[in-house]
């Protein structure tokens, strides 16, 4: 009797942390999380004059990649869609309103940070980036006799996640310290390959979805192994200006072998958790690394 109890309680206990991790992971607070370190570490590489990181900047990237995820989740035509085999997918239409909730308290709270600390003057470089990561999957343009998102421009997807992703990790930070462009371009560039490189990956784990739909993503117009040789060569420049820019060699080194591994590893068949714990987790691994070094 003891023994039955004992597995109950033990089958329960991971029936609770498995509904966990799924509702961190499906609902974007890990992706989110993952701005907010990249963020805290930008701070970090421009250390102010106290050398601290400004944790309303940081909050407002988190609920910034919170409300932007989580509308993209709840958007009507994708709940009208068959989940397919995607966990993900399949627990995204079961929590809508959940969802719809999240991103509703993260626009509270983004709204009240960029008013209450004067982002409002910084409105004309801002507003396009906002409009980008909004208009990203609702079809608002009309275009041979359809309307479309800007994601379904040919290979235009993965250079759009990369840029928005880019310009609020590192400009945010950039510009809450008045740095000149200048001084961030290296770090920007960098940031954005090594997005891009693993934008690749997801590319590849919506390759049946993207060639239904007719979206043009590297691996849809290049095959899988072109789209792997495609994403490498970023990671590679990712490296490369790392280097040059005297990124500590440990923390370069496994970023590289960590996004690298998840690159040659990627199939449209592998599980939501390889995709949403280990290739989103790549993006906490420079930042983590780094702040921890410091």
């Amino acid at each position: 009797m003891d023994s039955s109890a004992s597995s109950a309680a033990s089958v329960a206990a991971r029936s609770f942390l498995r509904r966990v991790l799924d509702a961190v992971l499906f609902s974007s607070v890990w992706l989110a999380g993952a701005a907010a370190a990249q963020t805290a570490a930008s701070f970090r590489r421009w250390p102010a004059a106290d050398g601290g990181v400004n944790g309303r900047v940081v909050a407002l990237v988190f609920a910034a990649t919170l409300l932007v995820y989580n509308l993209d989740a709840v958007l009507p035509f994708k709940h009208r869609q068959p989940a397919a085999g995607s966990g993900r997918k399949a627990w995204q239409q079961r929590h809508r309103q959940l969802l719809a909730g999240l991103a509703g308290a993260a626009a509270l709270a983004a709204g009240y940070l960029f008013l209450a600390d004067g982002w409002w003057r910084y409105l004309p470089a801002l507003l396009p980036l906002t409009l980008l990561a909004l208009v990203y999957s609702w079809p608002l343009v009309r275009w041979q006799g359809q309307r479309r998102a800007l994601r379904e421009v040919p290979l235009l997807k993965g250079f759009l996640i990369a840029g928005v992703w880019s310009a609020i990790t590192v400009g945010l930070p950039a510009l809450a310290q008045h740095r000149p462009l200048a001084e961030v371009l290296g770090l920007l560039a960098q940031r954005f390959c090594l997005v891009l490189a693993l934008t690749i990956v997801f590319d590849i784990r919506d390759l049946s979805r993207d060639r239904a739909a007719g979206t043009q993503t590297f691996p849809v117009v290049l095959g899988v192994a072109g789209a792997r040789a495609v994403a490498l060569a970023f990671l590679a420049g990712a490296m490369l200006l790392g280097f040059e820019r005297g990124v500590p060699p440990l923390g370069l080194g496994l970023t590289g072998l960590a996004a690298a591994a998840v690159i040659l590893l990627a199939e449209e068949r592998r599980s939501d958790y390889f995709y949403a714990l280990l290739a989103d987790g790549v993006l906490l691994v420079p930042a983590v690394l780094y702040l921890v070094g410091k």
